[in-house]
């Protein structure tokens, strides 16, 4: 019996695309700027000792800038620049330079199924605090009170199977009371081998074959929660 569902941000509740190129893009953008606005803050070092680490030399402005703009430009899943992103992030939504974008039938089901009693969770390898920012100003507001909690790669990996054991052991439910709705089909392999549900969101069309149970919006998932 499904009691939580675990839901991926990117081309599932919401469009790849305005996170591709709009996000990414305000980040690149403001980059430096925030860098070297925020420089000696706690926050900002603590990345700096990081990527100091990754890239085992000292690491100044130029550096810093040159490396996280690459890691920007490859979508690179690091939480180094995932943090940074999360910062720059939060003062564009604050100044109200950026709003989240919410599929409607997403923000329609997931209100319809937080009513009903289901624990709803996400997981994304944006950081937790990009993942509130981002549900806390959509089109339909702060959205964040639908939720029961966030997730993001401090538990793992997105397409390793211990993650989603992770994440099941934090929440309290075993793995088979979980429905995870993804766009990705290495993401759902690994939630199954888990032991989770999974179902394939593919907004642009059904693939020619799926290992998942496949459906182009939340409105279709409904049959698939009895």
């Amino acid at each position: 019996m499904i009691k939580a569902i675990l839901t991926d941000i990117e081309g599932t509740t919401s469009s790849l695309d305005y996170v591709k190129s709009v996000m990414f893009p305000y980040s690149k953008e403001k980059l430096e700027d925030f860098l070297r606005l925020h420089w000696e803050e706690e926050t900002v070092q603590k990345v700096i000792k990081g990527l100091e680490e990754k890239l085992k030399r000292e690491v100044d402005l130029k550096v810093a800038v040159q490396t996280l703009g690459e890691w920007i430009e490859k979508d690179l899943k690091e939480p180094l620049l995932k943090e940074i992103q999360g910062h720059i992030w939060e003062e564009g939504f604050l100044k109200g330079e950026l709003r989240g974008h919410l599929y409607e039938d997403a923000y329609v089901c997931l209100k319809n199924w937080k009513e009903r009693g289901y624990k709803i969770y996400v997981y994304s390898s944006g950081s937790v605090k990009a993942q509130r920012l981002f549900f806390g100003h959509t089109e339909y507001g702060d959205i964040t009170n639908l939720f029961d909690g966030f997730f993001d790669t401090s538990v793992g990996g997105k397409k390793e199977k211990d993650s989603y054991k992770k994440i099941a052991q934090l929440v309290g439910l075993p793995p088979k009371s979980f429905l995870f709705l993804s766009d990705v089909e290495e993401e759902l392999d690994a939630s199954r081998s888990a032991g989770m549900n999974t179902v394939l969101v593919s907004r642009n069309g059904f693939p020619i074959a799926s290992k998942h149970p496949t459906v182009k919006n939340f409105f279709e998932v409904e049959p698939l929660l009895s």
